[in-house]
Parts: structure tokens; sequence; C-alpha cells
């Protein structure tokens, strides 16, 4: 054997090493915590009481907090406040800078600087809501912001402006026009609950809301979009489920960034709504630090799938006012698109996105596999870099020189 081939063969162990490291499940444990009942640690209410949301407690359970850090929690009063549960919490790795919990959910110093290319409302929400907290950009389905409250807030967030009303957007919902629009719009077939996060609502709100958009005969499914499955896994409860289970069909979106968020915890959350007969997918931002490498992202799909979760979307972070200090590179996403696509199942690869800036809905975005197209064929390029030649006319019919290359190959 080579030296060039052992090398190559010892490259591929140490990753396959480090994927199978990352994919492991763990429980997110106490940590501070240890001496709180069982029934207090896994009421979710309990955990929404005992969030960390201010510098001080930043201080206590986080000593080795940097300067950096310290500045963007001085400045998240004026923007985006800190909250983060405790559970969610002991995911942060205290010994280590560039954790990527940390990043996620620690306020920096960047906050406070804005590009100029950077947005409070970088995908144009406010220019397509024709009643308050209701988007109306694509034909058929709608967007209902319903609350500004999330479990814990991550700082990369695209609602910024809006989400704890830091900046005093002052958002209140009027779900009675909101309803009254969609029923109004028989093109619309599909809504989408946001905020903030509809599962922080109890059971009894959540199954009002719910049945009243189901009694809209033109509205075919209803979707919602949450993160409270990895940031409060106790809130996804039997009891949930049951009401979730009488609105089919009703699919969750949920939003986790890193393999290390998916402890057994999330997984058995997880499992109680796909039990519940509940589709899901994830969205994940590709982000600087978290998740912008290809076997991070590779443990994290596959990861995904174990506990029952397709894959979604992969976000380029959005043009949001003081995120420059999170945002990876669009070339640094095609690179891990490239490394997914045909490295694992294709249930694994989700689609990388680019939000348009200013409204304009979502662009896929992928690495070049057509390399050219013209009348009579198609020149590809599959995973490994061969090429191939996919033959064809003007108007999809197979070409005489198909043909005959058919004919020759079963001659």
């Amino acid at each position: 054997m080579s030296s060039h081939s052992i090398v190559a063969k010892a490259g591929s162990q140490a990753d396959s090493a480090k994927l199978n490291a990352l994919k492991a499940f763990h429980s997110a444990g106490r940590g501070f915590w240890s001496n709180v009942s069982d029934t207090d640690w896994n009421d979710w209410k309990w955990q929404l009481r005992n969030r960390i949301t201010s510098l001080a407690q930043l201080q206590k359970f986080l000593p080795t907090l940097t300067p950096e850090e310290h500045a963007g929690a001085l400045f998240a009063a004026n923007k985006l406040s800190v909250a983060i549960t405790p559970y969610f919490f002991n995911l942060i790795d205290a010994a280590d800078e560039n954790c990527p919990i940390r990043w996620q959910v620690i306020p920096r110093g960047g906050e406070a600087n804005t590009a100029p290319w950077e947005m409070s409302d970088p995908c144009g929400e406010d220019s397509h809501s024709p009643v308050p907290g209701l988007v109306h950009r694509y034909p058929d389905r709608v967007l209902m912001l319903v609350t500004d409250r999330c479990a814990s807030y991550c700082r990369y967030c695209t609602r910024s402006r809006l989400v704890s009303n830091a900046s005093g957007y002052d958002f209140h919902p009027e779900f009675d026009r909101q309803i009254d629009y969609i029923a109004g719009n028989k093109a619309v077939r599909d809504v989408l609950l946001s905020g903030g996060d509809p599962l922080l609502f109890n059971d009894e709100k959540l199954e009002y809301l719910l049945a009243r958009l189901r009694a809209i005969p033109h509205l075919e499914f209803i979707r919602i979009g949450t993160r409270i499955p990895i940031f409060l896994p106790q809130r996804i409860t039997p009891e949930l489920c049951a009401t979730l289970k009488k609105f089919h069909p009703l699919f969750v979106s949920i939003h986790s960034n890193h393999p290390r968020e998916l402890t057994t915890e999330v997984r058995d959350a997880l499992g109680r709504l796909a039990d519940a007969g509940i589709p899901m997918g994830n969205q994940s931002v590709l982000l600087r630090h978290v998740n912008d490498d290809p076997l991070t992202m590779r443990a994290h799909v596959q990861k995904l799938l174990l506990c029952r979760v397709k894959p979604y979307y992969l976000y380029q972070c959005d043009l949001i006012s003081g995120s420059a200090h999170l945002r990876a590179s669009v070339r640094k996403g095609l690179e891990i698109m490239q490394e997914l696509r045909g490295h694992t199942t294709g249930y694994a690869v989700p689609q990388y996105v680019i939000d348009a800036p200013g409204g304009g809905g979502k662009v896929p975005i992928n690495p070049e596999y057509v390399l050219s197209h013209n009348n009579d064929r198609i020149v590809l390029r599959n995973f490994e870099g061969k090429i191939f030649e996919y033959p064809e006319a003007r108007d999809g019919t197979p070409t005489k020189k198909a043909l005959k290359v058919e004919e020759a190959e079963y001659v």
C-alpha cells in the first residue's frame, strides 16, 4: 500500500470516528440545577420561569464569559433580549469559547455593528403584511405570526426586530383579523404558524387557534414552526401531542443547527410527536463557528434522521442587522452541499436556500451539476466529478442519436 493510500485511509478513519462521536446521543444533564427535583426539572413552565436572562446570571453560570460576550449582554437590552432555558444552557461547554451552542445563544458585541447591506427586516415581511401579524408573500400560503416570545433567543434571529420586544416593535397579533383574511382568500391552502414560538401557548389556547383554522374549508393543511423541541423538550408532553393529533394534516418544522442539540431528551420529545403521526422537517441556518464544516453538517443531518426528522432547509444566514460575526459564506454552503450529495442518503440532504433580501422569497442554491444544456443534450457532473451526457430533443423526447445508442446497448 502506498504512503498516500495509508494517509487517506487514516484520514477516513479519523473522520469516521469524529462522525460517530458527533452522532452519539447524550443527556443534557442538570449542571447547576442538580438539586432541583425531577418534577420541577421536567415541568416546562419551571424551565421558563428559571431562564437565564441577565448579565449577572450569565456571569454566575458562565464564569468564562469573555469581554466580547459581556459587551453583547449589555447591548442585548436594546436589540434582542437574552433568554436561555436551564436545560439548553447545560449544553454549553464553558471551557470552549467557540462552543457551537454558546455562539447561538450568548450575545456578543458584534450585534451592535450594522453593515450597510444589513436590515431589520431582511425578508421583507412587513411589506407583505395585509393585516398585522400575517405575511402573504406566496400565492397559496401565508405566515401567521402568533407571538413575539420564544423559550430561548437565537442571536441570529431573523425577527429580532419583533421577538422579545427589546427594540420596541410592540407586536400585538390580531387573531380575528388574521383568520378572517385567510377565510376570505380561497387561494390560501396552507398556513404556517410562527412568531416567536407557537408551542409556548398552553394546550387550550393552541387548540382554540388550530380549531378555528381547521374550520376554514379551503385550508388544506397547517404547519407549525418551532424551536421548542430543541430548547424545551419538556413542553412536548403526551397531552400536547394528543391536542396536535386532532388537526391532521398538520406538519411541524423544527429548528436544530448542530448535532449536540439532539440530546436523548430531544430524541424522545421528537419521538412523541412522530408517534402522534406528525411529519417533521428541520430547518437549519448556516452559521460560522457552529455548523460551517461538512463533517459536522453530515453528522447533524444523519442524526436528525435517527430522530425521525427529515432535513428540509439549510438557510443562508439572513442579512439581519448585527449578524456579520455569525454569517458563513455562500461558498462555504455550496462546499457543504457538495460534500452531502452522494456521500449520504438523499433523505438527509436539505435544500440550500437564500431568502432573497427585501422579500424575494426562497431561492434554491446548488453546486453546478449541469455543465451545459443545448438543443440535443444535457452534460452533467455527478458527485464524484465524473461527466455524463443525457441526450434529448427540445421537446424532451429522445433524439435519434439517443435511440441509436439505446439500440446498440441491447444488441
